[in-house]
């Protein structure tokens, strides 16, 4: 393994031009890195660096063994990949929290996936939409969007979720389309349980907070689209939901020149589970299903394809 150290040293060296920036790459000292070097070019009977108080220069050897030896380091980490993988079998006993809308419409698609792609693990998918603390009730993976923390649980982001307001046309010509956040205490309003009738705006002088009076309130995102298009109220949904209303006309943006704050899709995961290899393979999954583009924006751009 000598041997191997002091090649990696080499192309650590060549990748940063000098003993003392390789030694930092490395986690070591100059010295030990300008021993390694000099023990490989006795190995191979030849110089590999032109030293000089200005900068290292590769030899003609140097040249000639640089992309050889990038060749072996990558061929010695593979094979250790693979023996990794052989013994890291992903199996066991997976229970996740998702919340009903996001489970329906997206992430049962992503993780009936899952289980197709590691068929030694067994999922129990919970469809929930309160928050939950996934210690106190037995969860390996709690999917949400709300702002909860816990304590000895580990908030894995995954990403945003943009909300609107919307209203029909015709709840707005008839009572009136707001002018400012404040204005809506003299609406009826259309609330997610989870997140309550507080809600935030950002202003051009800053944050703004109200107190809405809440006519319907529901756990269910799309029972809270239906509340806005029968006329009930203005409510805060989120966007990826209202959108197709909204460009067919059936809804309208309302106070668009105050966004409210996205809330973050996130997995919470029990600080004692967090290296389990089933745990690790989900959250890998769950990471490629959501980053860099959104579920819900890979629907628009695959619409917009079509």
């Amino acid at each position: 393994m000598d041997t191997l150290d002091n090649i990696r040293t080499f192309l650590a060296t060549v990748r940063s031009g000098s003993f003392s920036a390789a030694a930092r790459d490395l986690g070591t000292v100059p010295s030990v890195v300008t021993k390694r070097i000099n023990r490989l070019e006795d190995q191979l009977k030849a110089t590999l660096f032109v030293r000089s108080t200005r900068k290292l220069v590769l030899t003609d050897t140097g040249e000639r063994y640089y992309p050889r030896f990038l060749t072996v380091i990558a061929e010695v980490d593979d094979a250790f990949r693979d023996v990794a993988r052989s013994r890291s079998r992903v199996e066991g006993k997976l229970r996740i929290k998702c919340p009903t809308t996001l489970t329906v419409s997206y992430f049962g698609d992503v993780l009936t996936a899952f289980q197709v792609a590691y068929p030694d693990v067994q999922v129990e998918l919970v469809l929930m939409d309160r928050s939950v603390n996934p210690v106190e009730e037995g969860f390996d993976v709690a999917i949400g969007a709300l702002p909860s923390a816990y304590a000895n649980v580990v908030d894995v982001p995954l990403c945003p979720m943009p909300r609107m307001l919307v209203a029909t046309p015709s709840y707005l010509e008839k009572f009136g389309v707001p002018q400012h956040p404040r204005d809506l205490i003299e609406h009826d309003c259309l609330t997610f349980m989870a997140t309550g009738s507080s809600w935030d705006f950002k202003g051009p002088t800053g944050a703004i907070n109200v107190d809405v009076r809440s006519k319907f309130s529901v756990n269910d995102s799309k029972v809270l689209m239906m509340a806005a298009l029968r006329d009930l109220g203005i409510g805060l949904v989120a966007r990826h939901i209202a959108v197709p209303d909204v460009m067919a006309g059936r809804l309208v943006e309302v106070l668009p020149g105050f966004p409210t704050p996205d809330l973050w899709v996130k997995a919470l995961v029990p600080q004692l589970r967090r290296n389990d290899l089933a745990v690790q393979a989900v959250l890998e999954w769950l990471k490629d299903a959501t980053q860099p583009t959104t579920p819900w924006d890979r629907d628009v751009d695959a619409s917009a394809a079509r």
